[in-house]
């Protein structure tokens, strides 16, 4: 069936193709661990250097790998690649992993090692080569080192009182980039379309029409959100991070805050919509009322006295404005 694929199994591969994968693979994660090194240097450089050590220790077993091969093969080395065997690990990219936070980077580093250490010895326990077992084994002992290396590394330079500080920073991050910008995109999108979706529903009574104008209004408030914060602040100075991430999170936000009690009037019968409606609203204020409590650190009462009687007050209006 190799006539399928381009890609070559791991079981056909000689030797001195091993050591040529295992060469490229091993260059491969030292530029990731420089990559994530460089990407967090200015905020976590604890962190940073722990990334730093792991790439030089990536690019010691490279050399040893070199050696190995020019020892057994000669100095010329097959040029072969994760991406050219079949059912190899792969490796997901930089671009990737960079937004999802630094608990997630070192948990992605971890894996990484822990990918190519089962790989490794999944890959020797089918062989009946015994030269190969070794080398297997031998790979696979290499990985399962980069792993206590890593440990000892994050020993070195990250103690619990740097951790503790870059986790707040961390977290101050996420706020900033995430939670602030989504929670003003939710509160828009849920109050501020409140008064045209029901005065649409009590002045026409028609469902089609109320949902089409809770769509045109939910998309519109969320084009607009998303454009203007994302214009606002590059986050170069105040630090609140990409524009584009903070455009995304409140222009979606506040897209879904509309659609939320605009949806209800896709059900053809007016009561049954607009009471579901209702409850939709309840449920998307109490919900605006426990992320600033849970995030913002806004006392729960007084988030739920804000965001109820605001809300409530702009639904009246809407209601009252729609049955004149």
């Amino acid at each position: 069936m190799r006539f399928l694929t381009q890609r070559k199994h791991f079981r056909d591969l000689t030797e001195q193709e091993v050591i040529a994968l295992a060469i490229s693979s091993e260059e491969d994660d030292a530029r990731i661990y420089r990559s994530y090194a460089e990407m967090l240097r200015s905020d976590y450089p604890a962190t940073a250097r722990i990334f730093d050590g792991m790439a030089v220790e990536e690019d010691q077993h490279r050399a040893r790998l070199i050696a190995l091969h020019e020892a057994r093969f000669g100095p010329v080395i097959p040029l072969i690649r994760r991406e050219h065997v079949a059912g190899y690990y792969a490796r997901r990219p930089v671009w990737l992993v960079e937004n999802l936070g630094i608990e997630r980077i070192r948990a992605e580093a971890e894996a990484m090692e822990r990918d190519a250490e089962r790989f490794y010895l999944a890959a020797a326990a089918r062989t009946s080569d015994a030269a190969t077992r070794k080398l297997l084994g031998d790979l696979a002992a290499a990985e399962a080192g980069h792993q206590a290396t890593a440990s000892h590394l994050e020993e070195t330079h990250l103690d619990e009182d740097t951790r503790a500080d870059e986790d707040a920073a961390s977290h101050r991050q996420f706020i900033l980039t995430w939670v602030q910008p989504g929670l003003a995109g939710l509160m828009d999108g849920s109050v501020s379309t409140l008064a045209p979706i029901f005065a649409a529903a009590f002045a026409t009574q028609d469902t089609w029409t109320t949902f089409l104008v809770g769509l045109a209004a939910s998309v519109g408030a969320g084009i607009s959100m998303g454009f203007t914060e994302a214009a606002s602040d590059d986050g170069e100075l105040s630090g609140r991070g990409s524009p584009v991430k903070r455009g995304l999170a409140s222009g979606v936000m506040t897209t879904l805050g509309g659609l939320g009690h605009a949806l209800p009037y896709l059900i053809p019968e007016f009561w049954t919509a607009t009471v579901i409606a209702f409850i939709i609203v309840f449920f998307e204020l109490w919900a605006i009322a426990w992320i600033q409590n849970r995030y913002m650190e806004t006392p729960f009462f007084r988030a739920v006295f804000q965001v109820v009687l605001g809300g409530s007050l702009v639904l009246a209006a809407g209601i009252l404005i729609g049955s004149g």
